[in-house]
């Protein structure tokens, strides 16, 4: 199935030569875990990151598992290595017995989250992550909003714009990729958001 099926296609701006990659270099003044400590009132929240963490390296395995694109596979490589940082990070701050108990369901939903777009082609991977990414925004952003009046949890509250500035980075450019959506495309982003929704609701939960 063509790609423009998903989506109006890609921007005819660059070649994967020309594409230059977002960095995967660690924040600058980056947080050492050592010295977070998460109030309790944020456990539930910094629960549902870890899982949207593990969720988004699963992504980009299925993306790199599928995909036989040159651009694509190193859209995913460079970006697959900011989310394992992330994941490192959370790990290290939230203590396992803390950790989601349906972190296989989120490995298994990431992966497909990744596989089956890039089946479509570029486009429908770019809106995918697009889709993912502007959710993530809002998710860390309520969370930096909570935490930003909180002098004790600074540590913290650097850590989460960290976090956000380098989701934010992935989103722009998935998004800088594409043309105009298409019907289609709009209600793929729609589903794909709804989903992360879900994902978070249940991961602060369980």
């Amino acid at each position: 199935m063509q790609m423009h099926t998903i989506d109006n296609g890609l921007k005819k701006h660059s070649s994967p030569e020309e594409t230059t990659p977002p960095s995967a270099e660690p924040p600058k003044n980056q947080i050492s875990a050592s010295q977070i400590e998460i109030p309790a009132d944020m456990v539930p929240a910094i629960r549902s990151d870890h899982a949207g963490e593990v969720g988004a390296v699963c992504i980009y395995r299925g993306i790199l598992a599928v995909s036989n694109s040159i651009e694509l596979c190193d859209f995913a490589h460079h970006h697959l290595a900011t989310e394992q940082r992330h994941l490192k990070l959370m790990e290290e701050i939230l203590p396992s017995e803390q950790h989601s108990r349906l972190l296989p369901l989120w490995c298994v939903a990431g992966w497909l989250t990744g596989a089956l777009p890039a089946l479509f082609g570029a486009a429908a991977v770019y809106r995918t992550i697009g889709a993912v990414e502007s959710y993530v925004d809002l998710h860390y952003a309520r969370q930096i909003d909570t935490l930003r009046d909180r002098s004790a949890d600074e540590p913290l509250y650097r850590l989460l714009k960290a976090c956000q500035s380098d989701e934010v980075m992935h989103r722009n450019d998935a998004l800088g990729r594409l043309g105009k959506p298409s019907l289609v495309g709009k209600a793929w982003t729609r589903m794909v958001s709804l989903g992360s929704s879900a994902g978070v609701y249940l991961a602060s939960r369980l």
